[in-house]
């Protein structure tokens, strides 16, 4: 596997779970605080996290069927764009598994 549909699956992962971690307080201050402005905020908020997070299920799809991982698994790890913070750590354990298998292959690939 590339070392770049790992780093284009982190990205997306990173960008997804920020933008929900803001859409989340912004609910909070919508909803809860009733703060002035939050209205507006959440919406921009939402729509860039709702097409990003497209981005982020086609490039983890793509993570997925290259290492080959079960279907339990590949939902976990499209579902945790839905969670505010799971993002992070989901992304996290994701790399450390498949850091051995990418540098594997540009070892092989260094070597040829």
């Amino acid at each position: 596997m590339k070392k770049s549909v790992l780093t284009r699956y982190r990205v997306m992962a990173y960008v997804t779970g920020v933008l929900l971690v803001l859409l989340t307080l912004g609910m909070i201050g919508k909803y809860l605080l009733e703060m002035d402005g939050a209205d507006d905020f959440t919406r921009v908020v939402s729509i860039a996290h709702g097409w990003l997070y497209v981005v982020y299920l086609v490039f983890a799809f793509d993570l997925g069927s290259k290492a080959k991982w079960p279907v339990a698994k590949q939902l976990w790890v499209l579902l945790a764009g839905t969670i505010p913070t799971a993002a992070f750590f989901v992304e996290r354990k994701i790399t450390h598994e498949l850091e051995a298998e990418v540098a594997e292959d540009a070892g092989a690939v260094a070597k040829a």
